[in-house]
């Protein structure tokens, strides 16, 4: 299948691109608008994820385009899609919960005919979707030869763009818990605050020598970084919230609250007692490996791809038949 996208999220297209299918993304001269990124040098991209140039992509073939944001589907696709390639099936995936207002929000993509994706089921529940049926399909991420080993007494939060991102990511709640516990900062955009940027491939080796991963963020889909995390073993400590709460359970595979006290006392802890960590870990580690396999992952998708190419074959054919009257 030959499937036509935007790099809108790096580490999500990188896991996508995992299964057995072809993903064309378009690039621009520039290489600096949302979506027209291209490959990239972040992620260890296959052969299968190619790049299109933009002016290019109405000459080409797919099976199905992947709406990633609005600007996709109400702007770029008719800058850059022919009409005939508008009417290919269609898939819009929603990778955030929603902003305006958390219950009431009515979605933008209203039409029955695009089969629409949530990334969890916190944002299923939370999107006014209208009349449109919709799926989860959660994270998948790989696993690695990386084993946790804890051995620094600090925690480590991964977050781009954190200084600039506010009380949204938790910026204010990372400050406080840092003057009683110590904490590194990475992503991009980190300024002053944090490390900065450690590329994807290497985050799992460094991540994996903290005692704890902590996760501040109020209010957002469940992060890549946590499944990653979880899945070499590293103990998770975030606030309850979205769809978090229902992935680790409290002092059992990780510690999970609305009290930012309780956290720090609960990150105190860890810091003095590495077993407890170890074993904290190991259980997210089990949750991880059950729930976000990559191989469930890229199944899920490729089956989404097909049905949604098949049932819009079945719709043309029921469309162009006709019975003859005796």
């Amino acid at each position: 299948m030959k499937i036509f996208t935007w790099h809108i999220h790096g580490s999500y297209l990188f896991f996508l691109s995992q299964g057995d299918y072809e993903i064309y993304i378009p690039v621009t001269t520039t290489r600096k608008e949302e979506g027209y990124y291209g490959r990239g040098s972040t992620f260890p991209f296959g052969k299968n994820v190619i790049e299109v140039e933009a002016e290019e992509v109405r000459n080409m073939e797919f099976d199905c385009i992947l709406f990633q944001t609005n600007r996709n589907y109400l702007i770029d696709q008719y800058q850059i899609l022919s009409e005939k390639q508008r009417a290919l099936p269609r898939v819009y995936l929603e990778h955030d919960p929603p902003t305006q207002h958390p219950t009431d929000a009515i979605h933008i993509m209203q039409n029955p005919a695009i089969s629409f994706v949530h990334v969890t089921h916190f944002n299923q529940l939370m999107w006014n979707n209208g009349p449109v049926p919709t799926t989860v399909i959660e994270h998948g991420v790989t696993e690695h030869h990386v084993m946790y080993s804890g051995e620094l007494e600090k925690g480590i939060v991964v977050i781009n763009n954190l200084p600039s991102r506010g009380r949204l990511l938790g910026l204010d709640l990372f400050l406080e818990a840092r003057k009683q516990v110590p904490l590194d900062l990475v992503g991009m955009g980190t300024g002053e605050l944090g490390i900065g940027e450690v590329l994807h491939p290497q985050l799992p080796e460094f991540t994996s020598r903290y005692r704890f991963f902590f996760n501040p963020i109020r209010w957002t889909s469940l992060g890549l970084a946590i499944c990653e995390a979880m899945m070499i073993g590293l103990p998770v400590v975030g606030m309850a919230t979205t769809e978090l709460s229902s992935v680790i359970q409290n002092e059992k595979s990780g510690f999970i609250h609305t009290d930012l006290g309780y956290l720090i006392r609960q990150m105190k802890l860890l810091l003095d007692d590495k077993k407890l960590a170890i074993q904290l870990g190991q259980e997210g580690k089990k949750i991880a490996i059950e729930r976000f396999h990559i191989q469930r992952f890229i199944k899920e998708w490729k089956e989404l791809f097909e049905r949604t190419i098949y049932a819009r074959a079945q719709d043309i054919n029921a469309t162009t038949s006709y019975v003859k009257l005796p």
